[in-house]
């Protein structure tokens, strides 16, 4: 469930750069807190998220074999 707070993505371990996610004004907020957490926040509408996260599952951002 994503929430008000900022969430770190499992996928980001232990260090301190990492993806974070929140629900704020209804949008989904996004940022990357490897700098120090001030910078960019992407949003998106809820339809949008799951488009994006969809596509994620489905592999559609997958790099080809040798660029990864």
């Amino acid at each position: 469930m994503i929430t008000e707070e900022w969430k770190k993505s499992t996928r980001s371990g232990s260090g301190s750069g990492c993806v974070e996610v929140r629900v704020r004004n209804g949008l989904v907020q996004v940022r990357d807190t490897k700098l120090d957490g001030s910078g960019p926040i992407n949003q998106f509408t809820p339809v949008e998220w799951e488009a994006f996260t969809a596509a994620v599952r489905d592999g559609q951002f997958n790099l080809p074999d040798g660029l990864e």
